[in-house]
């Protein structure tokens, strides 16, 4: 028999207008002996609906033939990392002591490798930086577990602005707070500051940007950044506290037709920006990346103390050290990302062509496609009969649209085309 019991615990803040606050662990009891968190099991036991794509692509495969299925499910980097990558890791596997390559960095990162990225950010960006606001990071994903749980408590609230990441809710929800949705316009998926602002209240601790946007390819513009820094400064004057931006940048360098990122600490002082070399390098698999805490942030020392805190309590100290080695000498470099461009170009003209409706992404690597059918899971099904593998907007927080990860080879994005166009005649689209 399964019982189950709520474990309390207080969570004690640092800051002076934050007050203590109590969440709960549902924990799992057979015959009245505690064994797990039942949450953690359920997450464990349900992957993603992209990663469950993506295992059901491999299976497929197996039983087709690889020519005959067309996998989007992923965002998996298909162009080859950069030649200095791996002439870079050969130096350093030949060159460097083993017990230093291979041994503990500071629990930050390695002071070199801090400083080559608050480098770049001033040279980059204009923005001030130095090693004491950067901290090293397995990942886009612990940056952004490591940041949350830095500056949120349970009970707060957090913004994020759908279609968005569906990771965004695990890891908001493990810090006890709650998501707080709010819908961009389906025109070209930017975000509506209006309503942003009547999202906010008193529980707010932070809103979450990512532009280049998985899953629309949205980059959000200077102005969008200008109005929502603006707010944000009101409302933080207004209900005396602070609302944090947490900038989830993994697609950073992944933008098309001239268009540019705004780096949000130049618009917001209380920014904290999550990078990942996973994109830029075609590196998904290495887990690298780091936390930048802006030196204008409020009590921007503690705050930076606080990831580093997170970090510790997550188990994300040091992160490893060869890929950190790597990336101090890789700084600015970039695969040949034209090639994104190119395949969006190719599905963008030919899904137009065939009735399929698509809003042109700016950036990153992803079409945000709207279902032809009366739902996104019944279009994602009948794709799945011709070998197409789409991932339901439900996921990302935005029913009535799949998203199609176009980071695949441009052979599989050629062979693809003539499935894409059968679905479309049996949907009933085809022009």
């Amino acid at each position: 028999m399964y019982n189950y019991i709520y474990y309390l615990r207080a969570c004690g803040r640092t800051r002076s207008f934050r007050g203590a606050a109590l969440t709960h662990i549902l924990i799992l009891k057979i015959g009245g002996i505690r064994v797990i968190n039942e949450k953690m099991r359920e997450l464990g036991s349900k992957r993603s609906t992209i990663r469950e794509l993506f295992e059901f692509g491999k299976a497929l495969a197996e039983k087709r033939g690889e020519d005959s299925v067309f996998d989007f499910s992923l965002g998996n980097p298909s162009i080859p990392a950069p030649k200095e990558v791996g002439e870079i890791l050969t130096e350093l596997i030949s060159s460097t002591d083993p017990a230093v390559l291979h041994g503990y960095t500071s629990a930050e990162g390695a002071l070199s490798v801090r400083e080559s990225v608050a480098r770049h950010i001033r040279e980059c960006f204009g923005c001030e930086a130095d090693a004491t606001n950067v901290y090293m990071t397995v990942g886009a994903a612990a940056a952004l577990t490591s940041s949350l749980h830095a500056v949120v408590c349970p009970d707060e609230e957090v913004i994020v602005l759908s279609p968005y990441f569906p990771e965004y809710k695990v890891f908001i929800e493990a810090t006890g707070a709650k998501v707080k949705e709010v819908p961009c316009n389906t025109t070209d998926f930017h975000p509506s500051v209006p309503d942003i602002e009547a999202a906010i209240n008193e529980k707010t601790a932070a809103i979450i940007i990512n532009s280049p946007n998985n899953p629309t390819g949205a980059v959000y513009t200077e102005d969008d950044i200008k109005k929502i820094a603006e707010l944000l400064e009101r409302r933080c004057a207004e209900l005396r506290k602070v609302i944090y931006i947490i900038a989830d940048e993994p697609y950073r360098e992944l933008v098309f037709d001239g268009r540019k990122v705004p780096f949000i600490p130049n618009y917001y002082r209380n920014t904290i920006v999550c990078y990942s070399y996973s994109k830029s390098l075609s590196l998904p698999g290495e887990r690298i990346g780091y936390v930048f805490v802006s030196p204008k942030a409020t009590e921007s020392y503690s705050v930076f103390k606080a990831v580093c805190g997170a970090g510790r309590a997550l188990g994300y100290v040091c992160a490893p050290a060869l890929l950190q080695r790597l990336v101090e000498r890789c700084q600015g470099m970039t695969s040949d990302l034209s090639a994104y461009r190119e395949n969006r170009d190719i599905l963008l003209s030919a899904l137009t062509e065939y009735g399929y409706t698509v809003s042109p992404p700016e950036g990153a690597f992803y079409l945000f496609v709207k279902s032809p059918t009366k739902d996104a899971l019944s279009f994602s099904e009948a794709a799945k009969r011709y070998g197409i593998l789409l991932v339901p907007g439900e996921d990302f927080g935005m029913s009535g649209y799949v998203r199609l990860a176009y980071c695949q080879s441009r052979d599989v994005i050629m062979r693809s085309l003539p499935y894409f166009k059968a679905l479309a005649s049996e949907l009933g689209i085809l022009k």
